[in-house]
């Protein structure tokens, strides 16, 4: 049977804060699905750092089950160490320890992630592929939507602090064609805070939700979809 969608959209954000329950808000009013990566070793609930002049606060792993609820959950590295350089053992402590502490958690399993820092190297993905890991994100915007052959090296489509995002969408959402197209955007949610740019990402949101030609689900779920994974 052939798939239905020949589109579809999808979100990836990162590190895990308080801002993220208003954007799983946001989310779940249009009916949009995302993916959380995440770092187990970082999740303190009086951890806080600071972005631009914002504090950004960590949620407590004790609400983190039900307040991601419906939305996929993925690893970012233990630590958020930059992959690139580390050693066998830095490896398995960041990554398979990362992915262990989140299935534990979660009681799901882990398929994908997103790098740290955008950066990777052929040590890191081919560690990441021993433990199963079926992808992972980076952090270079393509502004394109055509399926992509190695998604251990996935480059998202754009990012929603983006100058022109606007236009990408309105492109995204003119394309006909029989081929898959992706649209993959990234982020963090405490730039929203720190940007002050909510408005603008419930406008991003409304504009694209409830097309029905449209299929809406996480980076696996896409993924999966398409048969990528």
């Amino acid at each position: 049977m052939m798939n239905k969608f020949k589109k579809a959209v999808t979100f990836s954000y990162d590190d895990g804060c308080v801002s993220d329950i208003r954007f799983i808000e946001l989310l779940n009013k249009y009916n949009l699905k995302c993916t959380f990566n995440l770092n187990s070793g970082n999740m303190k609930a009086d951890r806080v750092w600071n972005y631009n002049g914002f504090d950004v606060y960590n949620l407590p792993p004790d609400e983190m089950k039900e307040i991601y609820e419906g939305h996929e959950i993925a690893c970012h590295g233990t630590k958020h160490l930059k992959p690139v350089g580390l050693t066998d053992e830095e490896l398995v402590k960041e990554f398979d320890e990362d992915v262990k502490n989140l299935e534990n958690l979660f009681g799901t399993k882990i398929v994908g992630m997103a790098y740290s820092y955008g950066t990777n190297d052929d040590k890191t993905v081919e560690h990441l592929k021993k433990i199963g890991l079926k992808y992972g994100r980076g952090a270079d915007s393509t502004k394109d939507f055509s399926i992509q052959s190695d998604l251990m090296r996935f480059k998202p489509s754009c990012r929603h602090r983006d100058e022109d995002i606007f236009e990408t969408i309105e492109k995204f959402l003119k394309i006909e064609s029989d081929e898959p197209q992706i649209l993959y955007m990234w982020g963090h949610t405490y730039e929203m805070d720190a940007f002050g740019s909510w408005k603008e990402v419930e406008k991003m949101l409304e504009k694209l939700a409830g097309h029905n030609d449209i299929l809406y689900g996480t980076n696996a779920e896409v993924f999966g979809y398409f048969n990528l994974i």
